[in-house]
C-alpha cells in the first residue's frame, strides 16, 4: 500500500463519520484556540506594560519608601515603609548635580466637584515639573506655580476628561472654581489626555502643588519621589550617588531606588511567567480532547474489525495497519490545530479592533507549540488503537 494510498484510506473513514469526527476536532480546537489566545493576551499585557513605561519618558529613577530586600522584588513590598520627606527630596536636588529634575508626589483619592457634578479621581500633590518629566501637555491655562515646596496654593490643574466631566456642553473650565474633598480651589490649566500611564488615568486626575496635597490628606510623608536624570550620565553612578545621600539622612537604606529599566523588567518578567503558567493551564484541554480521539480510535477499531481484517487478507501488514490508524489520528488533530489557530487569530484581531492599544497578537512561539503539540498529543493517544487494530488476526477478524 502507498503512501497516498494510506493516507486517501484514513481521510474516508474519517468522513465516512462525520459526527464523530467533527466532536473530535471540535475538542482540540477549543484546545489550540485556548492556548494560543490566552498566550497572545499574556504577551499583549506584556508589550502593554512596556509600551506604558517608554510613554514616561527616558532616564526616570522611582524612589519608594521601604526597602525590597530581593533582587527584582516588585517595590515597596520588601518591608515596612518608612516616610520619605520633601527635605530629601531637597537634599537629592542639591547635592546630586547629575540629576536633571526632582518631583515629589503624594498621592491620594479625593472627590473634585463643579456645582452639581462631581467625580472620584486621583489628586497629586507634585510641582509643575511633573508634567514634563511625565511626557504630558496643557491643553489650556499654565501650570502649577513655582512655589516653595513647603507652601501650598489654592490652585488645580485638571485632566482633560476630567475638565469635560466637570464642564460640559463647551464650557471652559479654566478660572472657574471647584471643590476638592471639602476645599475650594481654582481651576489654572487642562491637560492633554494621554491616556492611562502605569495604571494612572492622566485624564481622570488632578494636580495640586505637593504642600497643599500633604495638608490635605494629613501625611507627613511622601508617596513617590520621582528623578529623571539628565542626558550623557552614568545611571548606576548615580543612583548609588542617590543611595548614599538617603541613608546619610536616614541612617539605613530604608528606601527602594528603582530604574525605569529595572521596573519595566521585572514586570515584563512576572507576564511572561504568567503567560507561561496561562499556556500551561489551556493546554490540559489538549491532553482531555486527546483521550477523547483515543476513545473514538478505540470505538472505530472495534466497529472496523471485518475491515481491519480484509485488508490483512489482502496482504496488508501490521506497519501498515498500524499506519492507516495513527494517519487518522494525525489528520484529526493536525485539522483541528488549524481550525484553532484560525479561530484564536480571528478573536485576537477582533479584540485589538475593540482596544487598538492592546496588541494581543499571538507569539510566534506558540502558534508552533500549539500546532505541533495538537498533532503530537493526536499520535500519542492514537499509537494504543493503532497498535490494537494491527495485532487483530485476520481470520477472526471477518468472522467478526
Amino acid at each position: 500500500m502507498r503512501s497516498a494510498d494510506k493516507w486517501r484510506f484514513a481521510l474516508n473513514a474519517l468522513l465516512h463519520n462525520r459526527l464523530r469526527t467533527g466532536l473530535c476536532l471540535l475538542g482540540i480546537s477549543i484546545g489550540v484556540t485556548a492556548v494560543v489566545l490566552l498566550t497572545g493576551l499574556g504577551e499583549g499585557a506584556r508589550r502593554y506594560v512596556g509600551a506604558q513605561f517608554q510613554s514616561l519618558g527616558t532616564n526616570l529613577v522611582f524612589i519608594f519608601p521601604g526597602h525590597a530586600d530581593t533582587e527584582g522584588a516588585m517595590p515597596g513590598l520588601g518591608g515596612a515603609p518608612n516616610d520619605l520627606s520633601l527635605q530629601d527630596a531637597r537634599a537629592l536636588q542639591r547635592e546630586v548635580r547629575q540629576l536633571k529634575t526632582v518631583v515629589p508626589i503624594s498621592l491620594g483619592s479625593e472627590t473634585v466637584a463643579n456645582r452639581e457634578r462631581s467625580k472620584q479621581v486621583y489628586v497629586l500633590g507634585t510641582t509643575p515639573q511633573f508634567i514634563e518629566a511625565r511626557g504630558l501637555r496643557l491643553s489650556s491655562g499654565v501650570n502649577l506655580p513655582e512655589l516653595d515646596w513647603e507652601r501650598g496654593q489654592p490652585v488645580i490643574v485638571l485632566g482633560g476628561e476630567l475638565a469635560r466631566e466637570l464642564f460640559p456642553g463647551g464650557e471652559v473650565a479654566v478660572g472657574n472654581t471647584v471643590r476638592v474633598g471639602d476645599r475650594r480651589v481654582r481651576v489654572i490649566g487642562v491637560m492633554e489626555d494621554r491616556g492611562t500611564q502605569v495604571g494612572l488615568d492622566t485624564g481622570l486626575m488632578g494636580l495640586i502643588p505637593v504642600a497643599s496635597a500633604m495638608s490635605m490628606y494629613n501625611e507627613s510623608g511622601l508617596f513617590r519621589i520621582l528623578v529623571e536624570i539628565g542626558a550623557q550620565t552614568d545611571t548606576d553612578r548615580t543612583v548609588a550617588r542617590m543611595r548614599e545621600v538617603l541613608m546619610e539622612r536616614h541612617g539605613e537604606e530604608d528606601f527602594t531606588c528603582k530604574t525605569q529599566e529595572s521596573v519595566a523588567g521585572s514586570l515584563s518578567t512576572i507576564m511572561r511567567v504568567l503567560t507561561l503558567a496561562l499556556a500551561g493551564i489551556a493546554s490540559v484541554s489538549l491532553a482531555v480532547a486527546g483521550i477523547g480521539i483515543m476513545n473514538v480510535m478505540l470505538v472505530s477499531v472495534s466497529e472496523r474489525r471485518s475491515e481491519v481484517g480484509l485488508l490483512r487478507a489482502l496482504g496488508a501488514g501490521h506497519a501498515q495497519v498500524r499506519g492507516i490508524f495513527l494517519a487518522e489520528a494525525a489528520l484529526i488533530s493536525a485539522a483541528g490545530g488549524v481550525i484553532g489557530l484560525a479561530i484564536a487569530i480571528v478573536a485576537s484581531l477582533v479584540l485589538r479592533s475593540f482596544y487598538p492599544a492592546f496588541d494581543a497578537t499571538p507569539p510566534w512561539w506558540s502558534v508552533l507549540a500549539a500546532l505541533g503539540v495538537s498533532t503530537g498529543v493526536g499520535l500519542l493517544f492514537g499509537v494504543m488503537p493503532a497498535n490494537k487494530a494491527s495485532r487483530l488476526d485476520p481470520v477472526v477478524a471477518l468472522r467478526s
